[in-house]
C-alpha cells in the first residue's frame, strides 16, 4: 500500500482512484480506509476496474473488450467512469457496474474458470488416448455448444504465464481464509502441476527407451506464442527433468530465449528450429508459434539423427508428420 501513502498528499477536489491490477477481495475498501486516515479532509472514491487483457494482444483487447467491469459504490464516481469509457460504449462495449468486492472477485473467478477449461480438456485428452478417440474432434463437438464455447479447449502441456497460476492460487487462498474452500479449483491447480511433470514421461515413451544420452530439440520456451514471457511456462518444468534423466537439450524460441537463458542452464541455445533439431533424436514442440506451424517437416526430419516428433500442442497433422518419415506423438489423438 505504499502507493496509497504516495498518493494521499496530492488529493484535491473530487478524485476517483481506480485499481486496474488483479488484487485480493477487499483491497478497494482497504485503500479507502487507509486514505481516510491519511486525508480525512479529502473528497474521493475508490473503484475496482480490473483489466482483461491478454499478453500479445493487449491493445486490441482494450479497444475491443467483451465487457468493461467497474466496481463502484459512489454515484459521482460511476458518472465519471461512464464518461471515461464512453468511446468504448459507442462501439457497443458493455460497461458493467457492480460492487467493489464483486469486481475484485470476478477477475479471479474468470481466470480460474479458464484455467479449469484447460485442465479439463487436458484430462479429456488423456482419456481420448486410452479409448481411441480424437480430442480435437471432441473439443470441436463440445465447443459448438453455445453454453460451453470453443475457446480454451486446446490440450497441451499445461497452462503457465503470469496470470492463471497466480490467480488460481490467490482464489484458493481467499476461499480458505473465508472458510469456504473451493475443492474444484484446488484440483485444477493440482492437475496442472502434474500435467507439466508428466510431459517428460511422454517423450521417453515416444522414444521407446531411456532419455540418457539422447539429444532433445525443444521448440518453444514461452508459455504461449506472441510473447517472450516464460513465467510458469511448461518448458521450465520439462527441460530440467529431461536434463536430470541424462538428455542433452537444444532449445529454440523466436522471442523468449533471453528470458529463458538464466532460468535454464545447460541448454544449447539455437537461432532457428532447424538448428535446434540438428542431430536430435527427438524434437518436441512446446509452444505453438506460427513459425513452427509453417515449418517444412521434410527439412526438419533431414536435420535430425532420429525420427521422433512429440507435438505437445497438436500443431501438425499426424498423417502429414508420418508422411515426412516421423514417428509422431501428439496429445489426445
Amino acid at each position: 500500500f505504499q502507493a496509497v501513502e504516495e498518493l494521499a498528499p496530492h488529493l484535491k477536489d473530487f478524485t476517483v482512484i481506480a485499481t486496474k491490477s488483479t488484487v485480493p477481495v477487499g483491497t478497494s475498501r482497504e485503500i479507502e480506509r487507509r486514505l481516510r486516515l491519511l486525508r480525512p479532509d479529502a473528497d474521493f472514491a475508490v473503484c475496482s476496474n480490473p483489466e482483461f487483457l491478454r499478453e500479445g494482444s493487449a491493445i486490441y483487447d482494450f479497444t475491443h473488450p467483451d465487457r468493461v467491469l467497474v466496481g463502484c459504490d459512489e454515484e459521482r464516481a460511476q458518472e465519471l467512469m461512464e464518461r471515461l469509457y464512453k468511446p468504448l460504449t459507442l462501439r457497443n462495449a458493455p460497461v458493467l457496474f457492480v460492487s467493489r468486492e464483486s469486481a475484485e472477485l470476478a477477475k479471479y473467478t474468470a481466470n480460474a474458470f479458464l484455467a479449469m477449461k484447460i485442465s479439463f480438456i487436458n484430462e479429456i485428452a488423456d482419456l481420448c488416448e486410452a479409448v481411441g478417440a480424437d480430442v480435437q474432434e471432441v473439443a470441436t463437438a463440445i465447443g459448438a455448444d453455445g453454453r460451453i464455447g470453443n475457446k480454451f479447449l486446446h490440450p497441451g502441456p499445461g497452462y503457465g504465464g503470469s496470470c492463471f497460476p497466480k490467480d488460481v492460487a490467490a482464489l484458493i487462498r481467499t476461499a480458505r481464509e473465508a472458510r469456504s474452500p473451493l475443492s474444484l479449483v484446488e484440483q485444477v491447480q493440482t492437475v496442472n502441476t502434474e500435467r507439466k511433470i508428466a510431459m517428460a514421461g511422454r517423450i521417453e515413451r515416444a522414444l521407446g527407451g531411456p532419455l540418457a544420452g539422447k539429444t532433445v530439440a525443444v521448440l518453444g520456451l514461452a508459455f504461449k506464442p506472441d510473447t517472450d514471457d516464460v513465467r510458469e511456462a511448461p518448458s521450465l518444468t520439462l527441460i530440467p527433468m529431461l536434463q536430470e534423466q541424462g538428455a542433452k537439450v537444444r532449445g529454440y524460441d523466436p522471442h523468449a530465449r533471453e528470458n529463458a537463458e538464466a532460468l535454464l542452464p545447460g541448454v544449447v541455445w539455437c537461432t532457428s528450429a532447424l538448428e535446434a533439431a540438428k542431430q536430435a533424436d527427438v524434437t518436441v514442440v512446446v509452444t505453438e508459434w506460427n513459425e513452427l506451424r509453417a515449418l517444412d517437416l521434410d527439412r526438419l526430419k533431414a536435420s535430425m539423427r532420429g525420427n521422433v516428433l512429440v507435438d505437445l500442442r497438436n500443431v501438425y497433422l499426424p498423417a502429414q508428420a508420418r508422411a515426412a518419415g516421423f514417428t509422431y506423438a501428439g496429445i489426445g489423438r
